[in-house]
């Protein structure tokens, strides 16, 4: 009901005027530029360096309204708007325990049982011997003081939590601290193809029409089926369209299977093409009225610009070279391959396919990160050790579905934070080895000649300090770094033709 009730409210936005974070998304009536840099931390450049909002396009919360005033329908709660979701991602985030934080804090209660009897011991043993009262008590309270294990306890988190932060300050949000320490593990890394290495923003190069039909009509038709799809060549379809359709009834986006619909009593389908009729460069689907093909649609999408280099820097830093995934044909996908530098290619794949490979690759004791957006990459984003979902154009499912999300579109960001992620690994390595040698260091002057009171305190709370400052270094800009560009990813970008380069 509350839903209900929300998406049937309309507020308007003047020029100049920022759509409140903690509100709702909207959608446009009228038409304005938007600046969402605050959002996605992207300046999205169009008319005067905003973007452009057209009715009925979507109004993200914290959207700086442009030039024109606008009237927006709330679509969502906010509750469910973008922001609300980043900022539950990041606390949900901080409440999350690492593996070996668990680990630690697993062997750090049998540990802390057995200070207790050891102190316990410390204190008895010297009073059967004669020695005083006063001089045992304040022994063992030094003791248990030094060998309290506060400081390993603090060796894991901070670092963990501070690179979620540096992360998500750079547009990626990591869903929990074991996702943070699974990232560093990770030894290959899989691209899906559409909305990942490209742009998402597929455009109609060509519709073939079968005998007595129009290349309009069959556009309509699957415009008409693919009007309520999320997936991005399904809205390429509807915006070449150029004119308002009818949407079909009894819509499915079955994954793989195409979408079906029913348009003017006719059962329509538009699914990708195989066999001969794929073999092209570029995305080629058909249109099928009452199980008749009536028409070819070939649609072809722009490689990201940083999509060779972000490739390249990933390939440097794992173990085994990077893999593409796609559902498109074996020209489409080697020419993606070439583009970028990747050498292993997978065509022709259903999602049950994608999920299968990531799951042999995995059984064979290689653990994978994926990156992909769409509905049909959420069976490999949950069957990898990290998936990771591209926000900006992602689909609902596949944003649940990951691991960790990048609201900035940015493929550089992908071998940025697996080195961030290493980063954090090596932090708390060296913070479980400080702890570990105050602690040392500190037991046995206790036990070979008495140490002070105030400095076994100070040892232990300087230890307990040391390690979390440590930690926190890592949410210094510096932590995150770009990275050094292969000499190759460089010399692909130099060469590739003027319209790749600057796709």
């Amino acid at each position: 009901m509350s839903s209900f009730a929300h998406r049937r409210k309309f507020a308007r936005v003047t020029a100049g005027e920022r759509r409140n974070p903690a509100c709702s998304d909207a959608q446009a009536d009228d038409s304005s530029s938007a600046h969402i840099l605050p959002t996605t931390g992207r300046q999205c450049m169009s008319s005067g360096g905003h973007l452009r909002r057209e009715p009925g396009h979507h109004v993200l919360s914290g959207t700086v309204n442009g030039t024109g005033a606008l009237t927006v329908q709330i679509t969502s709660p906010a509750s469910e708007s973008v922001i609300a979701r980043m900022v539950s991602l990041v606390a949900e985030a901080s409440e999350t325990k690492s593996i070996r934080a668990l680990f630690v804090e697993k062997v750090e209660q049998r540990y802390s049982l057995g200070v207790v009897i050891a102190t316990l011991f410390i204190f008895a043993l010297p009073l059967l011997s004669g020695e005083d009262f006063r001089d045992a008590l304040l022994r063992a309270i030094t003791f248990m003081i030094v060998a309290s294990p506060c400081a390993v306890v603090l060796s894991t988190m901070p670092p963990l939590l501070a690179a979620i932060a540096n992360a998500a300050r750079h547009g990626i949000l990591v869903k929990s601290a074991t996702v943070m320490e699974a990232m560093g593990r990770s030894q290959l890394v899989a691209f899906d193809k559409t909305g990942t290495l490209t742009e998402g923003a597929p455009i109609l190069v060509e519709v073939t029409p079968a005998a007595r039909r129009s290349a309009q009509a069959v556009l309509n038709f699957a415009a008409a089926v693919e009007h309520h799809s999320e997936h991005p060549l399904g809205r390429a379809v509807v915006r070449a369209a150029e004119t308002t359709v009818t949407p079909a009834s009894d819509f499915r986006a079955i994954p793989g299977q195409g979408v079906p619909g029913i348009v003017d009593g006719q059962v329509v389908r538009v699914v990708q093409a195989r066999g001969e009729r794929a073999d092209t460069i570029g995305t080629v689907v058909e249109v099928q009225v009452d199980g008749q093909l009536t028409g070819i649609l070939t649609l072809q999408d722009a490689l990201r610009p940083d999509a060779a280099i972000a490739v390249a820097r990933t390939a440097a830093i794992t173990q085994y070279p990077v893999h593409l995934l796609t559902g498109d044909n074996q020209r489409t996908a080697a020419d993606i391959a070439a583009r970028t530098g990747i050498t292993d290619v997978h065509s022709r794949l259903l999602p049950e396919d994608k999920a299968a490979l990531v799951r042999r690759l995995e059984g064979d004791g290689i653990p994978v990160l994926i990156v992909g957006d769409g509905v049909n990459d959420a069976p490999a984003l949950a069957s990898a050790s990290v998936g990771i979902a591209m926000g900006r154009h992602g689909s609902d499912l596949a944003l649940e579905t990951a691991d960790a999300v990048i609201i900035r579109d940015e493929l550089a960001a992908i071998p940025s934070v697996i080195e961030l992620s290493r980063k954090a690994h090596r932090f708390v390595v060296a913070n479980l080895v400080i702890a570990g040698t105050f602690i040392a260091v500190l037991v046995t002057w206790d036990l070979i000649s008495t140490l002070p009171l105030p400095l076994a305190v100070a040892g232990h709370e300087g230890s307990t300090v040391i390690v979390a400052l440590n930690g926190l270094r890592l949410l210094r800009t510096k932590a995150w770094r770009q990275g050094s560009t292969p000499n190759r990813a460089l010399e692909q970008v130099a060469t590739a033709p003027e319209e790749i380069r600057h796709a």
